[in-house]
């Protein structure tokens, strides 16, 4: 069933796409975006900036993009730095079953 308000549109998950040379996932339209840096020897992904034009806020974007990242970070044996205050205070505060991915100096290692 259709959420109020929602559109046929905004019923499909949007299509993020990796985008490695930049070093960000990113909407098809490039509008939308989760940025990141490599760190550990590429062993440990920081999340450092989050963007949704306002034009597209409030239809969850922010999110999925996250998802896209941690999927990949999992995936590719990776752990997240949330720098990003979205990542941090909004994402991992809703999301908390991601927080085994969660960087820290502790970890021997990555396996």
């Amino acid at each position: 069933m259709a959420t109020r308000g929602a559109t046929e549109n905004s019923l499909e998950a949007p299509k993020i796409v990796w985008n490695e040379t930049e070093r960000r996932f990113e909407t098809e339209d490039k509008k939308a975006y989760i940025e990141y840096v490599l760190r550990q020897e590429g062993k440990v992904m920081d999340i450092i900036h989050t963007f949704v034009p306002s034009s597209k806020r409030g239809m969850g974007l922010a999110s999925h993009l996250c998802v896209a990242a941690f999927n990949h970070a999992k995936s590719h044996s990776l752990s997240i730095i949330p720098s990003c205050s979205y990542v941090s205070d909004t994402f991992l505060p809703r999301n908390p079953s991601w927080n085994t991915l969660l960087y820290s100096e502790d970890l021997k290692s990555n396996i």
